[in-house]
C-alpha cells in the first residue's frame, strides 16, 4: 500500500483534513503542538500518515524533532510515494517557511509533493483572494485551494492525491524561480506577491487580544471561564446523571424481578448493577468536561490562557507552555505528558511532567462527585447563580493546581538545577467559532473511551470484591466475610481519619485505577443490604453516616495521590528514567496521606 505524508505547521488544519479524508476521530485543537503522535489511516487505496506539526526543518522542541526525523526517514524510503503539505492562507508567510524547506527535500529525493491551501473561506469572508495560479507558477508545484472546516475542495484534493500516486511525474519538478536557502526572505516575497491582505483578520484578533490578555479584565475572564468549566460539570451533567441512574435502577429491577433468590441474583444485583452501575452514573460528567475543554481549544482561547499564566508559572520554574499540558491533564495525564513535549526547555518540561498527575483527571471525577453529593447540599450561592457543589468542585481542582505549583517551586529550587535557556515563544492562533458536531463527537468518544479503558478493570475488581465479601456467609454478613477479615487488617491505617475498613479496601483497590473506588464501594454496600438503592451509592454512603471531616480527608487524598499505573509508565517513557516515576509515586502517596490526616484534624 502506497503511503502519503501529510505535513504542515501547527494549527494549519492538517489534522482536521486527515480526519475528513480518513473518517478517523483524531483529536483536533486550536493551539500549537497538539498533535504529538504519528497517526496513520487507510485512504482509498493508499495510507495517509499525519506527522506532528512543525514550523521548520530546524527543530527546537522534542515534538518537532520527532516530526522532522520521521519526515526525513520516510521521504528517503521507498514507502512514501507522495507528500501533501498544508498551507494556512491566513498565515501564508509562516506556512511557506516550512513548505519551501519540505519542497526542497522532496525535490532532492525525487518524491512528488503538492500543496493544499487551507482556510480559503476565512480569506473570502473578508473579501480577499489568493493568486493561486501565480503562487503555483512561482513554487512550480501543484496547489489545491480548500477549506477543511467547510469541506470545500476536498473531493478534488482526494482525486489529486490519487493522481499523485498514479502519475508522479506531474508532481516531481525542478526548483522554481528564486529557490534557495533563504526561506524567510523567499516566503515573505511570495506572500507579498500572491497572498491575501489579512490585516482585517489580524486587526480583529488584536482587539480581542487586547481584552483577553489585559492584566485586569483578562485575568477576571480567565477566572470566570475556569469557574464555568467546573460549574458545568455538575449543572450540565446532573440531568444526564439522573437519567443514567434511573436507567440502571430500572434495568436492575427488570432483571432481578424475573430471577429467583440466590447467589446468581445477588451477583447480578450487587456486583454488576451495584458495582459497575455505580461507576457508569458519573460518565456524563467526563463527557461534559471534555466538551468544555474542547470548546476552549477550538476557539483559540487556550493559547491566550497560556500567555496569561506565564508570569505565575515562570515564578515556580514552569512557563506559559505548561498551561496546555496542565489543562489537558484535567482529562487524562497520559496525553497531557505527550503534549508537554512541545516545551523546549528540558527543565520546564520535566517539572511539567512530574506535576501533571496533580491535575484532577477525569478518573477522579466519580470519587469527587460521590463525596460531594454525600456531604454538600445542592444550595445556590452568589445570588442563586452558582451551585455550591460546583464551587467545591472548583476548589478541589484549584487545590491540585496549587499543589502542582508548590511542588514545582520546591523541585526547581532544591532538586532540578538545569539551566533554562529556551525562551517562552507561542504562536497565537486566530479566534475561531467551534463546530458543534466535532465537539459532541469528541465528548461521546471520551465517555466511550473512559468506559472501555476502565470498565474491564472495574468489573474484574467488582467480581473479586463480591466473591470475598459474599462468602462464606452470604449477603448481609460483610463484616464476617473473607473481605471483612482482610479489611480489618488494614483498618488501622485509615482509622485516624475515622474511615472504617470498607473505605480502606476501596482506597487500596483504587491504586489499580482511581475510579475503582466507586465501583468497590458500590459492590460492598450492595452485599451489605443496600440493594434497594442499587445505583444511588451516594444515598447509601450518606445513610451510613460519613462525617464531614472524613469526607474532606478523602477528597484531599484523591487530589494528591498518584494511583495510575499507565501514567507512571508514560512518565518513565517521557523522562527516560525509572527513578523519577518511582520517586513521584512514593512521594505523592506519602504527601496525600499526610495531607488527608491534617485535613481531618483541621475539621
Amino acid at each position: 500500500m502506497s503511503s502519503i505524508l501529510v505535513i504542515g505547521k501547527p494549527n494549519s488544519g492538517k489534522s482536521l483534513l486527515f480526519n475528513r479524508l480518513t473518517g478517523m476521530n483524531q483529536k483536533v485543537a486550536n493551539f500549537p503542538g497538539v498533535t504529538v503522535e504519528i497517526k496513520s489511516s487507510a485512504f482509498r487505496r493508499h495510507r495517509l500518515i499525519d506527522l506532528p506539526g512543525t514550523y521548520s526543518l530546524q527543530p527546537i522542541t522534542p515534538d518537532e524533532r520527532i516530526a522532522v526525523k520521521k519526515f526525513h526517514e520516510t521521504v528517503a524510503s521507498d514507502e512514501v510515494k507522495g507528500v501533501l503539505c498544508m498551507l494556512d492562507c491566513t498565515r501564508l508567510e509562516r506556512s511557506l517557511v516550512f513548505g519551501l524547506q519540505a519542497q526542497r527535500v522532496c525535490q532532492e529525493e525525487g518524491v512528488p509533493i503538492m500543496f493544499a491551501l487551507n482556510m480559503m473561506d476565512d480569506v473570502a469572508r473578508i473579501g480577499e483572494t489568493v493568486d493561486v495560479e501565480g503562487l503555483k507558477q512561482a513554487l512550480n508545484a501543484e496547489i489545491r485551494p480548500i477549506s477543511t472546516k467547510k469541506k470545500q475542495g476536498l473531493d478534488e484534493l482526494a482525486d489529486d492525491l490519487d493522481d499523485m500516486i498514479r502519475n508522479p511525474d506531474r508532481f516531481v519538478r525542478e526548483p522554481g524561480e528564486g529557490d534557495g536557502s533563504d526561506y524567510l526572505k523567499r516566503s515573505h516575497e511570495l506572500h507579498q506577491r500572491f497572498g491575501p491582505d489579512v490585516r482585517a483578520i489580524l486587526a480583529l484578533q488584536q482587539k480581542l487580544d487586547n481584552f483577553f490578555l489585559s492584566g485586569t479584565f483578562g485575568g477576571l475572564v480567565f477566572v470566570l471561564i475556569m469557574l464555568l468549566l467546573f460549574q458545568s460539570i455538575f449543572t450540565w451533567a446532573t440531568p444526564l446523571m439522573d437519567g443514567v441512574e434511573g436507567i440502571i435502577g430500572w434495568l436492575a429491577g427488570q432483571v432481578s424481578s424475573g430471577m429467583s433468590d440466590g447467589m446468581v441474583k445477588d451477583f447480578i444485583v450487587d456486583a454488576m448493577f451495584g458495582g459497575v452501575g455505580s461507576f457508569l452514573v458519573f460518565v456524563p460528567q467526563i463527557m461534559v468536561l471534555t466538551f468544555i475543554i474542547g470548546l476552549l481549544e477550538d476557539s483559540g482561547y487556550l493559547a491566550r490562557a497560556s500567555v496569561l499564566c506565564h508570569r505565575t508559572l515562570s515564578n515556580v520554574g514552569l512557563s506559559g507552555m505548561s498551561f496546555v499540558p496542565y489543562l489537558s491533564g484535567f482529562a487524562c495525564a497520559i496525553p497531557a505528558m505527550m503534549v508537554a513535549r512541545n516545551i523546549p526547555s528540558t527543565k520546564r518540561r520535566l517539572l511539567t511532567i512530574i506535576t501533571i498527575p496533580l491535575m484532577s483527571c477525569s478518573a477522579r471525577l466519580p470519587v469527587y462527585s460521590l463525596i460531594i453529593l454525600v456531604l454538600v447540599p445542592a444550595n445556590k450561592v452568589f445570588g442563586g447563580f452558582v451551585d455550591l457543589r460546583g464551587v467545591i468542585f472548583f476548589a478541589l481542582y484549584f487545590l491540585g493546581i496549587v499543589a502542582a505549583l508548590v511542588v514545582s517551586a520546591l523541585l526547581s529550587k532544591y532538586v532540578i538545577h538545569e539551566a533554562d535557556d529556551a525562551p517562552f515563544m507561542l504562536e497565537l492562533p486566530p479566534y475561531r467559532l467551534p463546530s458543534l458536531k466535532p465537539l459532541l463527537t469528541r465528548a461521546v468518544n471520551a465517555g466511550k473511551t473512559f468506559i472501555t479503558k476502565a470498565g474491564h478493570v472495574i468489573f474484574a475488581i467488582a467480581v473479586i470484591i463480591w466473591v470475598l465479601g459474599y462468602f462464606p456467609y452470604g449477603p448481609g454478613n460483610l463484616d464476617s466475610s473473607y473481605l471483612g477479615i482482610m479489611g480489618k487488617w488494614i483498618e488501622p491505617i485509615f482509622a485516624p481519619m475515622d474511615l472504617d475498613w470498607r473505605y480502606g479496601v476501596a482506597i487500596l483497590a483504587s491504586f489499580a485505577a482511581r475510579e475503582v473506588f466507586v465501583g468497590t464501594l458500590g459492590t460492598m454496600f450492595g452485599i451489605d443490604g443496600a440493594d434497594e438503592n442499587i445505583a444511588g451509592l451516594a444515598a447509601n454512603v450518606q445513610a451510613d453516616g460519613m462525617s464531614l471531616a472524613s469526607g474532606a480527608a478523602l477528597l484531599v487524598f484523591y487530589v494528591i495521590a498518584l494511583q495510575c499505573g499507565a501514567t507512571l509508565a508514560v512518565m518513565r517513557k517521557e523522562t527516560g528514567s525509572n527513578r523519577i516515576p518511582i520517586a513521584t509515586f512514593v512521594g505523592y502517596s506519602l504527601l496525600a496521606y499526610l495531607a488527608a490526616l491534617l485535613t481531618y484534624m483541621t475539621f
